[in-house]
């Protein structure tokens, strides 16, 4: 399972516990599936929240000691009562998810981190809770590293967002930069749009190296399989900047010796410097 469909950042792999891979896979299934209803297919967006409606359902009959039979919510009802995870997170997503056939466009970064908090740190949230490391510092710190990773996603995916109708990228930042929604719908990587993506990239930097303490908070085998994900989510953002910022035509992606590059940084993670960005 993965946290994108593109498999940048894989999960449970062979360095968690075999008795937490059933739960981390049903809490990826359960994600995976809910943003497919709100991302992917030709459906009206008044069935988009039919559906999603349903998954809220599910998941109040879950609390409630009342299993769902179909997918994937056997498999998640089993996680939740083996494992003692809280609801929230999961209502959360939902909301994000709802948010995502509904809210198109982003004023302000403010508005943005809102967004992930409710479509991305949740899964780190429920991940501490699964690995009895649930405590505010690492929380603080998880938030950051999801947040970061779904920074990440969007600007890797800017075209196929637009594609969908969506930008991501904050209002506030394209004014800064001086770019507007033509020149995405043009795909135009000039000087304006190379600084914009060059100040986003190193955003999703900062918020990434700020939660690396965690690695070390979670042990060997857990703060491993982590410091593969912050190698994978720098992974993307080198790939964005050796293209100039031009994602329109090389849109950034590990593969081969790619993940061979993410095994070696996550063994030996590379200093990160924190060039400086003119912010909005």
């Amino acid at each position: 399972m993965s946290v994108a469909h593109y498999e940048n950042f894989p999960v449970a792999s062979v360095l968690v516990p075999r008795s937490l891979r059933p739960a981390v896979v049903a809490i990826y299934r359960f994600a995976r599936a809910a943003d497919d209803l709100a991302d992917e297919g030709d459906a009206p967006a008044a069935d988009r929240l039919a559906a999603l409606r349903h998954y809220e359902r599910a998941i109040d009959a879950i609390g409630e000691r009342s299993v769902p039979p179909d997918p994937p919510f056997p498999e998640l009802a089993a996680a939740i009562s083996r494992h003692q995870l809280p609801l929230r997170p999961f209502r959360d997503l939902l909301s994000a998810f709802r948010q995502d056939v509904t809210t198109h466009r982003y004023a302000d970064y403010v508005a943005l981190q809102d967004y992930c908090r409710r479509s991305a740190n949740p899964i780190g949230r429920l991940l501490l809770h699964l690995y009895g490391a649930h405590t505010d510092a690492n929380v603080a710190r998880s938030d950051a590293i999801c947040t970061a990773l779904q920074l990440v996603n969007f600007w890797q995916d800017v075209a196929p967002d637009w594609q969908r109708g969506r930008v991501y990228l904050p209002a506030e930042d394209l004014r800064h930069y001086g770019v507007t929604e033509e020149d995405i719908a043009a795909g135009r990587c000039d000087a304006p749009w190379q600084a914009l993506m060059a100040f986003e990239v190193q955003r999703a930097r900062r918020l990434l190296e700020s939660g690396r303490p965690l690695v070390r908070a979670l042990g060997w085998r857990f703060g491993l399989e982590l410091s593969g994900v912050l190698a994978g989510g720098h992974r993307i953002l080198d790939g964005i900047e050796a293209a100039r910022g031009d994602v329109f035509r090389h849109r950034p992606r590990i593969g081969g010796l790619g993940w061979l590059a993410v095994a070696r940084d996550a063994l030996l993670p590379r200093p990160r410097h924190r060039r400086a960005a003119t912010a909005p």
